[in-house]
């Protein structure tokens, strides 16, 4: 029995071996394809031997080489090169656009990059040596497959290999893996497949290979959504308004307080809620910011919902009220939608609408996309004097922009009854790298320390943000806050803007890492070293506290005294971008039916904010789509059994909805009189 069992080992072991030697160019493409695939989970989500993704990504690479056995042996190496490139590409690209985004690239976006213009400079400024060792595995094959050439091992598997029968051998396999994997998939991880609002979560679950492809579908979903789903959308999209349409909505102390009021929104690229509390030196970071806080009604608890539009994001979310698109960005690929605006809402009441920025207009699109949200014109870099020595970083700087911007917004308080604009800066954009033109904003420290023996007291300087991400952006953000100083000097100063209410938002995050912030809270430059978990005073700068970090400031100010003694408080609720078209709408005297968001004073800490990725936050709790677990926002909190399915569920509904409308172009069918079958 057990010689048998030995015959039967070596025989098994022999095909084993044969399989191997017969099969090299194939394993390698196998290897070097799923090696690729582990390293960008490492790098990124982390998490890189985690089997559900290695399992999915080894089936989906054995499936597609699996076709390179129909091939001749003497030119499989195209076949499987030729994926190995895609597959590293794709690599690449992910890994460069997760070390700026902290998300994964859509070929939505990808492939309408020239369309987003400058924005792409200062995500190659953040290039990574390990963004790159992905070429070695295209290297790495060929090489193989010199060696394998000079071997003669062509000319001896074209005699000996059956392709047809290793092609659907090799499938069979690939089909197993990955069926073994599906059908552990709960609701939550098909729902993340489908809907793609997660994209780490995506990575994590199904790895890149399945990711990409699915986003490639999903890209191509609104080329083909007539096909797909359009009547159950519409049916959908109906019964949401006509539900939503019951809802009581109820006057509060704010309502039409700026009914014919001239409105301008201040564009603070990039300016983040935390600064407004940091010193260096005696010296406030965000003066300007601070001062204009104190003066109008500030919201402390706001938060931007991007994706992977990042400020076009910002524009299109508190113009609509929507959220943004699955894949892609709005801007970019669905530009050519209806939508129901702010612009357009506030032309129905006569008012001139204009947005303005001193980059070039087919920057995100906007040249498309401003006309089609109801902008009347556009000032952008051709209405500006744009020289060597005003610009700083992607262009002209904030202090001549806003100079310059002067007596265009003269002319338009003189030429119009009411106007409504947009002034997007530019100065505070990453990769935040100009330093030299930032100016002497000095974040070094100065320490005392005494010699032991001698006694001798000394003073040293400690300059420990110099040349770090985080001091770049804090001195870049100080010169973008000075900058807005003249700005608002220049209304103060001048005796028109009497009935101009201005409203200034951080469009989102400065996208710098965890490492970035636990540096500038866990560094004691008194001491000269950096606090470790244990260490008195350290501060735990998780995921959460890097979430909940992601605030930016929102403050609606006027020069006009009556109106400012009346808003001038500080709000605490949460509040999302969806929710200022309701706010100020409710503010203003106009309304969107098809607002998601809510008036924060009707709502006030009941509000939920979602989050484009299928995270929420409460006033009780931060959630995680990804992970399922969330974060109690008070203490000794006790949470009802559905609390958080009741939110999982109204998040997922609210983003199925605002995307429908977006692919499908809902409003346009709906404002047309469209119906469902």
């Amino acid at each position: 029995m057990a010689k048998k069992k030995r015959k039967s080992f070596k025989t098994y072991l022999n095909k084993f071996i044969k399989y191997i030697m017969t099969n090299r160019l194939f394993l390698s493409y196998v290897l070097t394809s799923l090696l690729g695939s582990v390293l960008i989970r490492t790098f990124t989500v982390g998490h890189g031997l985690d089997y559900k993704p290695f399992i999915v990504d080894l089936a989906l690479i054995l499936i597609i080489g699996s076709f390179g056995y129909l091939i001749k042996p003497k030119r499989q190496f195209h076949y499987f090169f030729t994926w190995i490139i895609i597959f590293n590409v794709i690599n690449i690209i992910n890994s460069i656009y997760y070390t700026f985004y902290t998300s994964f690239a859509s070929i939505g976006l990808v492939a309408s990059i020239s369309q987003v213009g400058e924005v792409t400079d200062s995500l190659f400024n953040e290039l990574r040596v390990v963004d790159f060792i992905y070429i070695l595995f295209p290297i790495l094959f060929y090489y193989i497959h010199h060696v394998l050439s000079k071997k003669n091992y062509y000319t001896y598997i074209a005699k000996i290999e059956k392709g047809k029968k290793m092609c659907v051998s090799t499938i069979l396999v690939g089909v197993i893996l990955l069926a073994c994997t599906l059908v552990t998939l709960t609701g939550t991880d098909y729902s993340r497949l489908v809907k793609q609002w997660n994209r780490e979560s995506i990575v994590e679950r199904f790895g890149i290979i399945m990711y990409q492809g699915n986003d490639i579908v999903q890209s191509l979903y609104p080329k083909i959504n007539s096909l797909f789903g359009y009547d159950e959308a519409l049916r959908k999209f109906k019964d949401f308004y006509e539900e939503k349409e019951k809802e009581e909505k109820k006057d509060n102390e704010y309502t039409n307080l700026l009914e014919g009021m001239n409105i301008i929104f201040v564009h603070m690229e990039s300016m983040q809620d935390f600064l407004m509390d940091l010193e260096f030196n005696g010296q406030a970071v965000t003066p300007t910011v601070r001062k204009i806080a104190s003066e109008g009604m500030y919201f402390s608890h706001f938060y931007p919902q991007i994706s992977v539009g990042t400020s076009s994001d910002t524009e299109f979310t508190l113009n609509t009220s929507l959220m943004p698109a699955n894949s892609g960005t709005v801007f970019v690929s669905y530009y050519n939608r209806t939508y129901i605006s702010i612009p357009k809402l506030l032309k129905e009441k006569g008012y001139y609408t204009f947005s303005m920025h001193g980059n070039k207009a087919d920057m995100w699109n906007r040249s498309k996309m401003h006309p089609q949200l109801g902008y009347d014109d556009m000032f952008f870099q051709t209405s500006f004097n744009v020289t060597k020595e005003n610009t700083v970083g992607l262009g002209i700087n904030d202090y001549a922009f806003f100079e310059q911007a002067m007596p265009i917004l003269r002319k338009i308080e003189n030429e119009n009854k009411n106007y409504m604009g947009t002034i997007i800066t530019l100065s505070n954009h990453s990769p935040f790298n100009d330093v030299e033109k930032y100016g002497d904003y000095d974040l070094s420290y100065t320490r005392t320390t005494t010699d032991e023996e001698t006694g001798e007291v000394k003073e040293e300087v400690d300059d420990y943000l110099n040349d770090t991400k985080m001091g770049n952006y804090i001195k870049s953000a100080h010169y973008a806050d000075l900058a807005l100083g003249t700005f608002i000097d220049y209304i103060n100063n001048d005796e028109l803007f009497n009935n101009t209410v201005f409203v200034f938002y951080g469009d989102h995050e400065a996208k710098l890492a965890r490492s970035e912030f636990n540096y500038l809270y866990n560094y004691d430059p008194a001491t000269g070293i950096l606090k470790e978990e244990g260490d008195d005073g350290y501060y735990n700068y998780d995921y959460y506290a890097h979430e909940l970090n992601k605030n930016t400031p929102l403050i609606i100010w006027t020069k006009n005294q009556k109106i400012a003694k009346k808003i001038n408080k500080e709000v605490t609720y949460n509040m999302g971008m969806y929710d200022i078209l309701p706010t100020i709408g409710n503010m203003m005297g106009f309304s969107s039916k098809y607002a998601l968001g809510h008036d924060i004073f009707d709502i006030k800490e009941n509000n939920i904010v979602i989050f484009p990725n299928g995270n929420f936050l409460t006033d009780k709790v931060y959630y995680n789509n990804s992970t399922g677990l969330y974060l109690p926002l008070q203490n000794n909190m006790e949470l009802e059994s559905d609390y958080i399915e009741t939110n999982r569920a109204y998040t997922e509904k609210y983003l199925d909805i605002s995307n429908s409308i977006i692919v499908h172009n809902l409003i346009e069918a709906e404002e047309s009189g469209e119906t469902s079958e």
